[in-house]
């Protein structure tokens, strides 16, 4: 596809290169299976204004694109007209010429926890496991990463995020509609990876930690963002039926068997750097995700339990190393 030929063109000598032999391939057949509302969300891509915005900023709490004086009232009704079919906004939020897109979770939250600890990402290699539309893809580029590569196989997010790409198309950040298991087996070539919320929906966590090592270059970084519950090294939720409302939540283990399990697969230097409860404030519906959130997922006479009376949602950051 034209969208990421310039992908393509960046990997071409880089570390990733033995990635060209099946990427695009890989690529284009995930969009030939697409979705049943994949035309739909398509036709609102498409009927987006050409822009040339006036200013972007990928370095602020929110992702902001141009100015609202980019635009006449009539445009900006339609970019907005547009960006709404495009719903439910879960990562964010965007500022789009002036129209904010309040998302459900407040991702730049989770960033300011993450950012302080983790090595500048300055002309290295990302991969951004489980992307969702990219939001913190755009901070990564933010922050002066030589190319961002984000996959997540839900192709509403991939459409959310060619949207927002099509007035930036000069930012190396790519979104591609893939899951982890379609990586080549041991690429080894990215700097920094992170796979964040993503951990507790594999059915063999362990599993997951060893793909994504075998995705880092030796002496690579992975920033890993997970749910954890309170207990020692032996310590793992193994819900029995749905946790928060969600049906593919299979293990749950405390930060301190979370570090355990890294340490077994082969990382080192393995450093706890956040561990925090999840607010109200931080995930909730609104005008741009109008379904259920947290309010919904909690016991409303205990908001320390999930509605199934398990510990409420507990997010960790974990960095650690390849050896």
């Amino acid at each position: 596809m034209r969208l990421y030929h310039r992908l393509y063109e960046q990997l071409e000598g880089s570390p990733l290169a033995i990635w060209l032999d099946t990427l695009a391939t890989t690529v284009d057949s995930a969009f030939e299976r697409g979705h049943g509302d994949l035309a739909k969300w398509q036709a609102a891509v498409d009927a987006l204004p050409a822009i040339k915005p006036s200013s972007i900023d990928l370095s602020a709490g929110s992702v902001r694109i141009g100015e609202a004086a980019d635009l006449d009232a009539a445009t900006a009704a339609k970019v907005e007209q547009q960006l709404r079919i495009l719903h439910p906004w879960r990562k964010g939020p965007y500022t789009v010429f002036g129209i904010d897109i309040d998302t459900e979770w407040r991702s730049d939250w989770k960033w300011a926890r993450l950012q302080p600890h983790i090595s500048p990402l300055k002309g290295r290699y990302v991969l951004d496991v489980g992307c969702g539309n990219g939001y913190h893809a755009w901070r990564m580029a933010g922050e002066e990463a030589a190319l961002v590569v984000g996959i997540d196989p839900t192709m509403l997010f991939v459409m959310q995020y060619q949207a927002l790409q099509q007035y930036m198309p000069q930012v190396p950040v790519y979104l591609l509609p893939l899951g982890v298991e379609q990586l080549p087996q041991k690429l080894s070539g990215f700097d920094t990876l992170f796979s964040m919320g993503v951990l507790y929906h594999r059915r063999s966590p362990i599993d997951h930690l060893y793909q994504l090592r075998a995705l880092l270059r030796p002496g690579g970084e992975l920033v890993l963002e997970t749910l954890v519950v309170d207990g020692g090294v032996d310590t793992v939720l193994v819900p029995q039926g749905r946790y928060a409302k969600m049906r593919n939540v299979w293990f749950i283990p405390s930060a301190l068997a979370l570090e355990r399990w890294l340490a077994r697969c082969g990382f080192r230097n393995i450093r706890l750097v956040n561990e925090a409860a999840t607010s109200l404030e931080e995930q909730r519906t609104t005008q741009w995700m109008t379904f259920d959130s947290l309010p919904d997922f909690l016991d409303p006479d205990d908001r320390r339990l999930t509605v199934e009376g398990l510990p409420a949602p507990k997010r960790a950051v974990i960095v650690a190393e390849v050896t």
